[in-house]
């Protein structure tokens, strides 16, 4: 029998982790009768709710009013997962009961005024200004800590507590684990190639086209041969950069192009405000030798067939190995398929 990676279940390896996914493409065509998701419009919200948190000039929690901001907005976190005054705990045994204390801070960023404003339908000029913030925190948080963590979770279905548009910024002493699976994975095909991976990497996806959903000048956007959720995508530079400082102005510019591009195709293709959980990864700061590595970000989507199914990480998935059906390449055929014009867009001509 002549394998084919569309019909037969094979596992593919992720260089940048060193864990495997098994894929198979065969239980795509399987009836659904699970758990259905409400669908998240975005036109429910009007510009302003005053009842939001997070817009300008509302009160949050402790009697905090936001500024009257009409760009993005950037506050210490009333509710932070991380302190920068945390004692170091006892030792309990050293090897079966281990902890570490842990120091750092957590900021969330409203990325607009405008409470129904996501990343996706915002033009290009406002979504570099997203970028220039995340650039100036990621410089100011690593000049204290170690890792800093910019993400974004979209929607209730990612666990997101208000629908105004935001991310959050986590930064801490030390290197969290995927960091840590990332840096030891780059630094070792470095060593045995003497090339930088995700270079490699981008080089690969860009000559083949099987994947790659959008590019725009340098960047472009990929879905990743050894994706785990069923539209997942990396957005990855051409050339090397290894944080977001390091950017210069063309290539911010290219960047929030490529950002507008893969979002809308987000959105149109169950035509809904697309959840999903983003964030950076780049160089640590403060940690020696880092030429091993290249800046990029994750986009973990849930959904899956539809604006109401998505995928569940369960069983096999946590007890054995990550799973998908749908196929990345089949993935990155549906989005690249689509239009660049948010539909909403087209719903009002």
């Amino acid at each position: 029998m002549e394998f084919k990676d569309m019909e037969h279940a094979h596992r593919r390896f992720n260089p940048l982790n060193g864990r495997w996914v098994l894929v198979s493409p065969h239980r795509s065509k399987r009836p659904w009768k699970g758990q259905i998701e409400d669908t998240e419009l975005t036109t429910t919200h009007s510009d302003y709710e005053p009842n939001c948190y997070l817009c300008p000039g509302n009160e949050r929690y402790g009697g905090i009013q936001n500024p009257n901001y009409t760009k993005p907005f950037v506050f210490t976190n009333d509710f932070p997962a991380l302190l920068e005054n945390s004692p170091q705990p006892e030792l309990i045994h050293d090897q079966l009961l281990v902890r570490e204390g842990i120091k750092g801070t957590c900021r969330v960023v409203c990325f607009s005024p405008k409470h129904n404003r996501s990343l996706a339908e915002m033009n290009v000029r406002e979504i570099l200004n997203v970028i220039d913030v995340w650039r100036d925190q990621n410089v100011e948080l690593g000049e204290r800590f170690k890792w800093v963590q910019i993400f974004e979770n979209k929607g209730a279905t990612m666990g997101s507590s208000n629908p105004h548009p935001h991310g959050q910024i986590w930064a801490q002493d030390n290197l969290p684990v995927e960091a840590l699976s990332e840096d030891e994975m780059q630094r070792v095909y470095l060593e045995k190639n003497n090339q930088n991976l995700l270079l490699d990497y981008a080089r690969l996806e860009q000559e083949r086209q099987e994947r790659v959903v959008a590019e725009y000048g340098s960047w472009m956007a990929i879905v990743p041969y050894w994706a785990l959720w069923p539209y997942e995508t990396m957005v990855v530079c051409r050339e090397p950069i290894q944080r977001l400082d390091q950017l210069n102005c063309v290539q911010k510019e290219e960047l929030a192009h490529l950002i507008k591009l893969l979002l809308v195709r987000y959105d149109n293709l169950f035509e809904t405000s697309f959840p999903y959980s983003m964030g950076w990864h780049g160089a640590p700061w403060r940690n020696g030798d880092t030429s091993h590595w290249q800046l990029h970000a994750h986009f973990f989507p849930p959904l899956l067939r539809s604006a109401t199914v998505k995928k569940f990480m369960v069983g096999y998935e946590m007890l054995s190995e990550a799973q998908r059906d749908l196929t990345p390449e089949q993935a990155a055929e549906h989005l690249r398929s689509l239009s660049s014009e948010h539909y909403l867009l087209k719903r009002k001509k």
